[in-house]
């Protein structure tokens, strides 16, 4: 099997604040066909494949896996609707309904739907990070005409603006020749990328409160930290690792086993690709009888003891075998490597991928430590309460 993976550098955050969600509704027009090929998802099923797609602040993202014999049949549905997609009025608003109805149901008629839209235009006010992938608003995906979309597609889908990873069963050099006979041809485009506008500075705490018709309360943080793209997000990622990683994580033997504060707590990092706007994200529900003040208090005492006091050798040591253990098992689906094989070499270079386990296996407890008193204070958090009515 080989799984072909191209990634465009395009996300949500390359939207207009006043029209967003464009990136997502495309990634669903890029399944509409092409001159060639009218039923994209029938193609694939007749070559025993399967594909799908996804779109994040930062990039969008299609994959194709099937036999490898079949390798030039996705190269050449990829490069086709590449270069020529059948954009019209009929499709658009086709997948127009289909992301509206999406949009009703994981934001509006979920329960917690909302909560990344509203923490995320806490923090990140002034910032493309600021709204969700999927838009702002459904008023926002409404309004795209046939001219926003050829507009978008001339300037961010070419083969400059895209890295195609093949992952899998295949001879190396006859996969240079087939994605130079499918790619090569295809015309580049100047695709001037925006000067993103700086995260800026956070003076103190931020707030917000809602109450919503949900089963119960929840806690939501976030703190900035640092994006994929920078040298001290392996410390920010090994850092949430030993807060909830596991049954023997910090947070779950603290305040779900020992205090019984939360019924669930989970801390990660957030991912993000623009230097200067990474974040770490926390999500709990305290249980029946702790209030949401009180389970505050106790993630912040859990918090600030890792602060104060750097975990010892042992603790390391089994944080950072957990860690390996689930990179290398990740990395044995092709399909995983393809994708981050995309993501680090649009970052700068698919190698630090493959170098993370080498740079953690430099960091010390003192290291853990350090990026929790640098990142773990109130002036750098923002704090959703979102009470139950």
């Amino acid at each position: 099997m080989t799984t072909v993976n191209l990634m465009y550098n395009v996300g949500s955050k390359d939207e207009h604040p006043d029209h967003t969600g464009f990136a997502h509704l495309f990634e669903h027009l890029m399944f509409a066909g092409s001159a060639r090929v009218p039923d994209f998802d029938k193609a694939i099923r007749e070559a025993s494949g399967e594909n799908n797609a996804w779109t994040s602040r930062d990039v969008t993202n299609y994959y194709i896996t099937l036999p490898s014999h079949k390798l030039d049949t996705a190269l050449f549905l990829e490069s086709d609707r590449m270069s020529s997609l059948n954009i019209n009025q009929r499709s658009l608003e086709i997948q127009k309904q289909v992301v509206l109805e999406e949009f009703k149901q994981r934001h509006l008629n979920q329960p917690y739907g909302d909560v990344s839209m509203l923490l995320r235009s806490l923090a990140y006010e002034g910032h493309p990070y600021s709204w969700p992938t999927i838009g702002k608003s459904t008023e926002h995906i409404e309004a795209f005409n046939l001219d926003d979309v050829h507009a978008f597609y001339r300037r961010h889908y070419n083969p400059d603006n895209a890295v195609l990873a093949i992952t899998g069963d295949f001879d190396f050099e006859h996969l240079a020749k087939l994605s130079e006979q499918y790619f090569g041809a295809i015309a580049s485009a100047e695709t001037d990328k925006p000067e993103f506008p700086a995260w800026p500075q956070q003076e103190g705490p931020r707030f917000l409160e809602v109450e919503r018709p949900v089963p119960g309360p929840a806690l939501y943080k976030l703190w900035r930290a640092h994006a994929v793209c920078e040298e001290e997000y392996t410390t920010c990622d090994l850092l949430t690792d030993a807060l909830s990683l596991g049954n023997s994580s910090r947070l779950y033997q603290q305040l779900v086993k020992e205090r019984q504060v939360f019924s669930q707590a989970d801390i990660y990092v957030g991912g993000e690709g623009l230097a200067g706007a990474g974040s770490i994200l926390f999500s709990g529900k305290p249980v029946k009888g702790v209030s949401l003040e009180e389970a505050e208090k106790a993630l912040e005492a859990c918090l600030n003891q890792i602060a104060a006091e750097a975990p010892g050798q042992e603790e390391l040591n089994k944080i950072l075998n957990k860690h390996e253990s689930a990179f290398l098992f990740q990395n044995t689906d092709a399909r995983h490597l393809a994708t981050q094989a995309c993501w680090y070499e649009i970052l700068g270079s698919a190698d630090n991928y493959l170098q993370e386990p080498e740079r953690l296996k430099k960091l010390s407890g003192e290291d853990l430590r350090s990026m929790a008193e640098k990142v773990f204070r109130p002036e750098n958090c923002s704090t959703l309460y979102y009470r139950n009515t």
